[in-house]
């Protein structure tokens, strides 16, 4: 084995350790487009569900079938009808519906059987469990459209779904319900998913889908090197819906958006939007700190914003300890009142729990991030990288490539997350001339994208 190959590897399982500690025994609504599927994709995407099942995460799958449907509905002469980006499904409609259901389950059961050697699934045992889970209730009639056998969730299983998933099995679904007199109802895998995630309280809903995420402003061209907002809070994302036109096709940037926001809503805090085109994207949002989509947060219960002069008193509280041992270069309250607008704090039911601040160096197009601190009652549960996320969105926001950080005893934190060693004499001048060379601290610098 190669030298080369070590020092790669190494570092990379460590950096991936902590999200698999992270998310064992946590509950991932996963819902894959139809499209994916017809284009190839579940091969790749049951090789990567397996993985992370093994991990410890239980995982529901929910999958579409909007591309196999017409399909069947062309093959039968019979056109697909659309109406508030919803499926009109009549007598017809239903049958190709049910036909395309069982071959896409007999699919996923056969994908999910494979264990050849020298693959992701050599040796892996994954139990595939569907069933009745859904009771549902028709659409009716909207605007004076009949949506004859399409269907809404009225009713999640969730404790039958729950004993399935703590028995080590998958549970996978089908966009069916049924009404309490037998009736079949069509339903959309996009609200099927949104209405488990809730029912679940899971702790993530990730949508694989045909586009590559979103972007708070459409408008402005993406570029190669920031072709989407990786998150997006839930505020932002709420004045986006308003700002959108209703949806009426998977690519419009509402129609995966707005069931993000209703999870997140309804207690799910995290929801994903990834495209299925990018091989490995559920190992990429999962498992690495940037990810490769869009990350919908629901922030309501712990509020990440920039402080203010009222937060002074809470911020010293918070870092007075890591000055007193060290870890922490000592702030006078003068320093910090004057400051005060460059600190980002985490604050939840009046107490700051975590804060960053941020001091620009224009003339380098750099910033230096300083006084990260964590308070130890929530270290472990990423309120640091939170901060560390909107300090690098401030930082972008004001024109500068990197951002720089003195510390230490973190040295090895700030690495994992993109940091790379610099000299000393890298720093911007004005911070040169302040740099403690008794200190010794290790210049850690972070260019953004």
């Amino acid at each position: 084995m190669s030298s080369v190959f070590n020092f790669t590897f190494v570092p990379w399982f460590r950096s991936v350790a902590p999200y698999i500690h992270k998310f064992r025994n946590q509950t991932f609504v996963v819902g894959i487009a139809g499209e994916a599927i017809a284009a190839g994709k579940l091969h790749y995407l049951a090789q990567d569900l397996a993985m992370i099942q093994s991990m410890g995460v239980k995982i529901v799958l929910v999958h579409g079938f909007r591309p196999q449907v017409n399909e069947q509905l062309k093959a039968k002469g019979h056109a697909a009808k659309y109406s508030h980006g919803m499926r009109i499904t009549d007598e017809v409609a239903l049958d190709c519906a049910q036909e395309a259901a069982g071959q896409l389950r007999y699919e996923i059961e056969a994908a999910f059987s494979q264990g050849l050697p020298n693959t992701p699934m050599a040796g892996s045992t994954v139990r595939v469990i569907s069933g009745n889970f859904i009771t549902a209730r028709p659409v009716g009639i909207v605007d004076g459209v009949d949506f004859q056998h399409s269907g809404l969730v009225r009713k999640v299983d969730t404790a039958g779904i729950m004993r399935t998933l703590d028995f080590g099995a998958l549970v996978l679904m089908s966009p069916f319900g049924f009404s309490p007199t037998g009736e079949a109802f069509n339903l959309t895998m996009e609200d099927l998913a949104t209405s488990v995630a809730v029912a679940l309280q899971a702790d993530k809903l990730i949508f694989l889908t045909e586009i590559p995420g979103i972007r708070i402003d459409p408008a402005q061209p993406a570029s190669d090197d920031n072709p989407i907002d990786t998150e997006l809070p839930l505020a932002a994302a709420e004045k986006l819906l308003r700002d959108s036109p209703n949806p009426t096709q998977p690519s419009d940037t509402a129609f995966y958006l707005q069931h993000c926001v209703k999870a997140c809503k309804a207690g799910v805090e995290r929801s994903h939007i990834l495209p299925f085109a990018v091989d490995g994207a559920l190992l990429l949002e999962i498992y690495v700190h940037d990810g490769i989509g869009t990350m919908v947060v629901d922030e309501k219960l712990e509020s990440l914003r920039e402080a203010t002069g009222d937060d002074v008193g809470g911020i010293l509280q918070l870092i007075e300890p890591f000055e007193q041992d060290g870890t922490l270069v000592k702030r006078s309250r003068t320093e910090i009142e004057r400051d005060a607008g460059n600190y980002t704090i985490i604050e939840h039911d009046g107490v700051i729990f975590a804060c960053a601040a941020l001091y620009p160096y224009p003339e380098a197009k750099t910033a230096e991030m300083a006084a990260l601190t964590v308070s130890p009652a929530v270290q472990g549960q990423g309120d640091g990288e939170r901060v560390l996320k909107r300090i690098e969105q401030r930082a972008k926001a004001a024109g500068f490539e990197s951002i720089f950080v003195l510390t230490t005893r973190t040295m090895h934190w700030f690495l994992k997350r993109g940091f790379v060693q610099a000299e000393p004499e890298w720093l911007p001048e004005a911070r040169k001339r302040k740099y403690n060379w008794d200190r010794k601290s290790q210049v850690l610098v972070k260019k953004l994208n």
